[in-house]
């Protein structure tokens, strides 16, 4: 480190910790991104995060072993692993990868919404319901997580007081095809392709 113009001080308790901490913020921050794609059921850009987070996580630790007198590390770690999980939300909602599924109930007429899900290209079924004030109508519709931005834009413009709720959707199907499938592994599943077999 002299050879650089860093002392070993300045190496061992600013640039030593920086570095823990960039590398958790990265390795986590994959770790986050690598679930939302194992859900999705992308397994080789999945196994190929998966690759790189260990790599990270082994080089942070293994220089966390390296420096065990090194208290400024040991803070180092676990704020990088927060600050992490922080990112990896921000760029999980940067991807806004897969689809959603929004309700939407309201006591008002729903024409213009209606006309606005017919224009947007938007597939979507109304129910009629009843509350505790009367009649109401229930809007589902299942969308990119893209768009949905946009969706409640107009759904504020249109119908401001509507409720709504917006859930994740693990398996969805157009036409007989299966267009998104959740990729959760189980064992009574691994067991049931045993018995087929």
């Amino acid at each position: 480190m002299e050879s650089l113009g860093i002392s070993e001080e300045i190496f061992s308790y600013v640039v030593l910790p920086l570095l823990i901490f960039l590398a958790r913020i990265f390795d986590v921050s994959i770790n986050t991104i690598r679930i939302i794609y194992v859900l999705g059921g992308r397994r080789l850009t999945a196994t190929v995060l998966g690759f790189f987070e260990s790599f990270v996580w082994l080089m942070a630790i293994r220089q966390i072993f390296e420096h065990l007198d090194n208290w400024v590390s040991y803070i180092a770690y676990p704020a990088g692993f927060a600050t992490g999980i922080l990112v990896g939300m921000i760029i999980e909602e940067r991807i806004a990868y897969g689809k959603v599924i929004v309700r939407i109930i309201t006591r008002k007429d729903i024409q213009v919404l209606r006309d606005f899900l017919i224009g947007a290209g938007y597939r979507f079924t109304v129910v009629p319901g009843s509350g505790a004030e009367g009649p109401e109508s229930v809007v589902f519709t299942v969308l990119e997580r893209q768009q949905l931005e946009k969706l409640l834009v107009n759904l504020k413009e249109i119908l401001p007081t509507a409720f709504y709720t917006v859930e994740k959707v693990n398996r969805a199907a157009e036409s007989g095809t299966v267009v998104q499938e959740s990729a959760r592994w189980s064992i009574g599943g691994w067991l049931k392709g045993l018995k087929r077999e």
